[in-house]
């Protein structure tokens, strides 16, 4: 004899389903925007914000300062700021003649 299942199995059934496709697809999401932001980085990592030319890095003093290779602009990252806001006068003016032609 076949039983049929009641009503409340079938909802039971229908939303394990339901759950398991949902991780799923959140999974598959998740996936997405990792790929989907390894290729932004592939595509602007070290390119000028301005121009989107190439950028030459420089260490100077632990600071890594990026200068662009076609319009010329110096661009820091997260932190760097500061450290350039810390040095005297004298650094700074020493930071800003290696890049002057």
């Amino acid at each position: 004899m076949i039983m049929k299942p009641s009503e409340r199995e079938e909802e039971f059934f229908a939303r394990q389903e339901f759950e398991q496709k949902r991780k799923l697809e959140k999974e598959k999401h998740r996936q997405d925007a990792l790929e989907q932001g390894e290729k932004a980085r592939e595509l602007h990592w070290m390119k000028c914000p301005k121009c989107g030319m190439g950028l030459i890095e420089i260490d100077y003093k632990h600071i890594k300062v990026d200068k662009c290779s076609a319009c010329e602009g110096i661009w820091l990252d997260a932190g760097e700021m500061e450290q350039v806001a810390k040095m005297d006068k004298g650094g700074l003016d020493k930071l800003f003649s290696v890049f002057k032609k």
